[in-house]
């Protein structure tokens, strides 16, 4: 699984999407595959169910620990929408989660309203000297959109 697979990022896109209606959080969404190809866990960003570290990253950690029964998820690859911020990185390195591979990057989502940090998860890793691999820009058109769609929403939040 050394090559990104466009069908988990369509999973957390997909994800991601359901917020257009449920309005539970922002546009965001993460994917964690075992190697060897199993959907492990797929979440969404739920901060607006008042819990501000609901980010959609953190939630599949969640859901994929929980199915394994186990904190360690280094037999993992995460599929996120967008960039992880530092918490969720911080949240992927415990997680000993080998490969982070997102579309948007940070800066996409600060242009598109959010409240980023401006703290990349590449200065992250080099600062924390992880040893989680970083590969960004994937399908980061469509990851993007996410935004776009976003921005259109009558009640959209920024947050």
């Amino acid at each position: 699984m050394n090559k990104p697979m466009a069908k988990y990022m369509l999973l957390a896109i997909k994800e991601a999407e359901k917020n257009y209606t449920k309005l539970e959080g922002g546009p965001f969404g993460a994917c964690i595959v075992k190697k060897g190809g199993s959907v492990i866990a797929v979440s969404r960003n739920t901060v607006l169910k008042n819990d501000a570290i609901c980010h959609a990253e953190i939630n599949a950690i969640r859901l994929a620990s929980k199915k394994l029964k186990t904190f360690d998820l280094s037999s993992c690859i995460m599929y996120s929408t967008t960039e992880p911020c530092p918490m969720c990185f911080s949240a992927i390195h415990w997680a000993r989660i080998d490969k982070i591979i997102y579309g948007a990057s940070m800066a996409d989502a600060k242009k598109a309203g959010f409240n980023e940090l401006s703290i990349t998860a590449k200065k992250v890793k080099l600062l924390g000297k992880s040893r989680v691999k970083i590969q960004g820009g994937f399908m980061s058109g469509q990851c993007r959109k996410l935004f776009t769609v976003w921005k259109g929403l009558p009640r959209a939040f920024y947050y």
